[in-house]
């Protein structure tokens, strides 16, 4: 179900276990080949097929396109939310239906920067909300719900207006996709590896992607759609069949 299409006794109606989705993405420099919109484009497309397919199991808000993009600022275009206003807009969209009496929540995320800071946000809920033993708070991103085979891609994993998105976007919006023939390739690097280096996209990047954007097709980019759908409605059914008490869905 979608949010949007209902009257508010209609959701008062609804069952308190009904998990509530909230997609949350972003507004952000993709490369000189891609739209600044990419990541709530395909994240959007993601949550439309997947929602098809549940039908009146799962309750979506609409799309949050403002993310938790400072890391991408030196590049024009780019709109974000300072990290602390996020955190709180992402608690605050949960509080909503807190309100209410509902019990499970994911924030379904289309964006690398996103991950970090919604996890954060459950944390911090279920700190402050922490004798609700009822409570489901989960996390997740579109890309990790399915795993494509390696013999398929150039890269073994999402990176950024890279293979797999521009692909996605050759699939869904082929017009706003530049000249990713010629965009160079860019290494995912892990120089510092175990530890953890703070960045920004130009520290990485000059151009504003990671990845292989020339080895995209259409073909890859239904191929991933339709994996990363699937993957969505069997983990949104392990919440809805969730048993409100144990640790494993």
């Amino acid at each position: 179900m979608q949010l949007y299409e209902l009257n508010w006794p209609r959701v008062d109606e609804l069952s308190r276990d009904i998990p509530i989705v909230i997609p949350i993405a972003a507004l952000e420099q993709h490369g000189h080949h891609m739209p600044l919109f990419t990541d709530s484009l395909l994240l959007g497309e993601v949550v439309r097929r997947a929602s098809a397919k549940l039908e009146h199991d799962t309750l979506f808000t609409p799309l949050m396109w403002f993310g938790n993009s400072e890391h991408h600022l030196d590049f024009p275009g780019t709109m974000t939310a300072s990290p602390r206003a996020y955190l709180d807009l992402l608690k605050e969209m949960i509080e909503n239906f807190l309100f209410h009496g509902f019990r499970r929540y994911v924030l379904f995320n289309g964006h690398g920067g996103n991950i970090v800071p919604s996890q954060q946000a459950l944390f911090e809920l279920r700190q402050e909300f922490r004798d609700s033993d009822d409570l489901l708070l989960l996390a997740a991103t579109y890309w990790d719900m399915a795993t494509p085979h390696a013999d398929e891609f150039e890269q073994a994993q999402m990176g950024h207006a890279c293979e797999w998105e521009t692909s996605m976007m050759l699939a869904l919006r082929p017009d706003l996709v530049g000249d990713y023939k010629n965009a160079p390739t860019v290494p995912f690097g892990s120089p510092f590896k175990p530890g953890y280096r703070g960045w920004v996209m130009k520290d990485r990047s000059v151009p504003g992607h990671v990845g292989i954007p020339s080895a995209a097709t259409k073909e890859k980019g239904e191929r991933l759609f339709s994996l990363f759908a699937e993957g969505t409605v069997q983990w949104l059914k392990r919440v809805v069949a969730w048993d409100g008490q144990s640790w494993d869905g």
